[in-house]
C-alpha cells in the first residue's frame, strides 16, 4: 500500500478534530464565562532510512538525513483562559471576574468546580446557586427574605439592606480560586471545570488580592470567541481537509494506472 494513503488519512482525521473544536467554539459564542479551545498538532513518528551524520564515506558524512514522516495527529485541545468582553446587566446577582480567578461551586458528590460564569441565582433556601442545575456557591452564603437590595463589592463581600435596620447587613466573603495552570482544568459541561494533577491545586484568596481578580456586580463576562478569527480558522481546517483529500485521490488514480499496465 502506497505510504501517502495513510499520510493523507492521518491529515484528515487531524482536520475533522480540528473543525470539531471550531464547531464547539462557535456553538458556545454566546455562552457566558466559555473559554475557547484550539486544537494542537503533532508530526507522527519518522522512518529514517538515511540518519544525518552518517558516514558515506571514509572521510565524509551525510550532511542530511532521509526521513519519511508518517502524517499527523491532534494530541490535545487546550482552552485559552483570555479576558471576554463586559456585559452590563440589571441583575443584583450577576458577577464577573475582572482578571485571573475561578467562582467556587459545590457538586452534589461533595467535590468542587470551578467556573467563570456569574450568572447566579437564589434557591428556596436563599443560597446563591447556578441557573442551571442549582449547584451552591462557596462559600455557602444565604440571603435572608426580607432583604431589599444586594450589594457585592470589589473584594466579594456581600450585604444586604434588611428591612426595618438602617445600615447595611454584611452576609459573607466572597473567595476565588485560582491554579498554577488553568490549561490544565478539565472542562466537565455546564460551564464548569475540576481540578487534575496537570492544573495543580485551587490557590484561594480574597478578590483583589494575591493576583486574583476583582468581582464587578452586575455584569458578565461574555465568551472569548472571536466569532470572525474562528471562520478563518474553519476555512483554513476545510481547506486542509481538501487537500488532504486530493492527495488521496491522485495516489488512487497513480495506483490505478500501475494495474492497468501491468
Amino acid at each position: 500500500m502506497h505510504p501517502a494513503l495513510w499520510i493523507s488519512k492521518t491529515g484528515l482525521d487531524a482536520a475533522q478534530t480540528d473543525v470539531a473544536t471550531i464547531s464547539n467554539n462557535l456553538a458556545n459564542a454566546s455562552t457566558v464565562g466559555f473559554k475557547k479551545g484550539r486544537a494542537i498538532f503533532e508530526d507522527l513518528l519518522y522512518q529514517n532510512i538515511n540518519q544525518p551524520g552518517g558516514r558515506s564515506s571514509a572521510d565524509t558524512e551525510l550532511p542530511s538525513g532521509l526521513m519519511l514522516g508518517a502524517g499527523s495527529k491532534v494530541v490535545a485541545t487546550q482552552k485559552e483562559f483570555s479576558q471576554g468582553n463586559l456585559l452590563t446587566t440589571d441583575n443584583a446577582l450577576d458577577m464577573s471576574i475582572q482578571g485571573r480567578g475561578f467562582f467556587e461551586i459545590l457538586m452534589p458528590d461533595g467535590s468542587l468546580a470551578y467556573t467563570r460564569n456569574g450568572q447566579f441565582t437564589l434557591d428556596d433556601q436563599g443560597q446563591i446557586v447556578t441557573p442551571g442545575a442549582g449547584f451552591p456557591l462557596q462559600p455557602n452564603i444565604a440571603i435572608p427574605e426580607d432583604a431589599q437590595q444586594i450589594t457585592i463589592s470589589q473584594d466579594g463581600q456581600i450585604s444586604a439592606t434588611v428591612r426595618g435596620q438602617a445600615e447595611p447587613v454584611v452576609l459573607g466573603q466572597l473567595t476565588l480560586s485560582d491554579f498554577i495552570n488553568p490549561t490544565g482544568l478539565q472542562p466537565v459541561g455546564q460551564n464548569l471545570y475540576v481540578e487534575t494533577a496537570t492544573s495543580g491545586a485551587p490557590l484561594q484568596g480574597v478578590p483583589g488580592l494575591q493576583g486574583l481578580g476583582s468581582i464587578m456586580q452586575g455584569a458578565l463576562e461574555t465568551s472569548n470567541v472571536n466569532v470572525t478569527e474562528e471562520l478563518v480558522n474553519l476555512i483554513e481546517s476545510q481547506r486542509l481537509y481538501e487537500m488532504n483529500s486530493k492527495v488521496i485521490s491522485s495516489v488512487d488514480q497513480m495506483l490505478g494506472q500501475v494495474i492497468q499496465q501491468l
